[in-house]
């Protein structure tokens, strides 16, 4: 805080106290052996019933001084006074950074023994499922969604299709460093309007969609020199740089023609926030441990991991 700052929140602070202990003594100075004959508020009630401008009561007027000395004693102790920290030195953050660190040791201690463990023996254990599922939840399903199934620019984590790779430790770089995939704007090097559209045909071609011979063989000879330095001359990727294969009939952003001119135009810009120091070690693993379990699914039907994990939490939830 500037000390602009500082010294325009101790003004409004010290002129709020001073105008309440001002309205608190205007209200109650008028004190003596009787009230004025005829100093009323106006209201009359069944026609002799009337109200009279009184002060408070002094009890109640002593409780609304001793909120204001509580409110000196406060501002002496904890911080509110402009940049004053109070004699306590206490802070919101020092708190929240305590007790995280606290809770981040009961955490490591807890959940020691996955530490060493490989993530693929860390996903069949219920409890560190169970655990992982949870911080998916809180962390990952904004973007993946609370089914891990994705939406456009977000890939589903519940196939066997990985763009970096799908092994545990693999994964696990992944969700402890992040990724970042960068498909180049390529329309000037691949040429005018018609080249675009010739090789966005070539590649739905390689997807084994219907397509125009002639304008996808024109397109493959443009693929070949722009774009299978990252996805191959068969259109297969490249794990090592994130290059999706483009053969398959998984597409981040859409198969149809309008969408592959727009990334070959436009380029895509997309980003895996790193989560080590969101997480922390102990909690990556057992992340990317569910993960890794929902990848092991086949169709419809849960591996023997999920129905542990199943089993582990349905009691708390009956």
């Amino acid at each position: 805080m500037s000390a602009f700052w500082s010294w325009f929140m101790i003004a409004l602070v010290v002129l709020n106290l001073a105008g309440c202990v001002w309205l608190l003594w205007y209200t109650s100075k008028r004190r003596g052996s009787g009230l004025p004959q005829g100093e009323t508020t106006g209201h009359v009630w069944d026609g002799n019933i009337t109200e009279y401008n009184k002060p408070l009561p002094r009890w109640w007027i002593n409780l609304f001084y001793l909120t204001i000395i509580f409110t000196i004693g406060y501002f002496v102790l904890y911080p509110g006074f402009g940049s004053v920290e109070g004699k306590l030195n206490w802070s919101s953050k020092a708190q929240h950074d305590a007790e995280k660190a606290a809770a981040d040791k009961a955490f490591a201690e807890r959940y020691a023994q996955f530490a060493t463990q490989p993530v693929e023996a860390i996903a069949a254990s219920p409890e560190a499922l169970s655990v992982g599922r949870n911080l998916f939840a809180n962390n990952c399903a904004q973007c993946h969604g609370s089914d891990a199934r994705g939406a456009r620019g977000f890939p589903n984590l519940t196939d066997d299709i990985w763009q970096w790779g799908g092994g545990g430790e693999t994964m696990l770089t992944t969700i402890t460093h992040g990724r970042v995939a960068a498909m180049p704007p390529l329309a000037a090097v691949v040429g005018d309007d018609a080249a675009v559209t010739a090789v966005a045909t070539y590649v739905q071609k390689l997807a084994g969609q219907s397509v125009d011979p002639a304008l996808a063989a024109a397109g493959k000879e443009k693929f070949d020199v722009v774009c299978a330095a990252c996805h191959t001359a068969a259109g297969t990727g490249m794990v090592a740089l994130g290059a999706p294969d483009l053969t398959d009939s998984y597409w981040l952003y859409g198969p149809d023609l309008a969408t592959i001119r727009e990334g070959i135009i436009k380029g895509r810009a997309g980003q895996m926030p790193a989560f080590d120091a969101t997480l922390g070690a102990e909690r990556v693993r057992l992340v990317t441990a569910y993960v890794y379990s929902l990848s092991q699914k086949s169709g419809s039907n849960a591996t023997a991991s999920d129905a542990a994990v199943a089993a582990a939490v349905a009691p708390a939830t009956q």
